[in-house]
């Protein structure tokens, strides 16, 4: 792989981990390769979930005011 996991895009980034998934599950990787695709795979998913945890930090719930109408936006508390 040529870019840097931190460049990737999220899709990019899941869709390599798919296809090292795939290498791995089908045995298509000797052991040392094997063992590089696996440190990629983990710095890829660590790269993943960072990116997960961020969009979720940006979404905000709308809150409702007493008459049930739309009285603006609170922090999205994940619960």
């Amino acid at each position: 792989m040529d870019t840097p996991i931190a460049d990737l895009s999220f899709e990019d980034a899941l869709k390599r981990l798919e296809e090292i998934v795939h290498k791995l599950e089908t045995g298509e990787a000797k052991l040392g390769e094997a063992l590089d695709l696996y440190e990629e795979g983990t710095r890829l998913r660590q790269q993943c979930s960072a990116r997960l945890d961020a969009a979720q930090a940006r979404i905000e719930a709308i809150r409702l005011g007493p008459d049930g109408r739309p009285a603006g936006v609170a922090p999205f508390d994940g619960g």
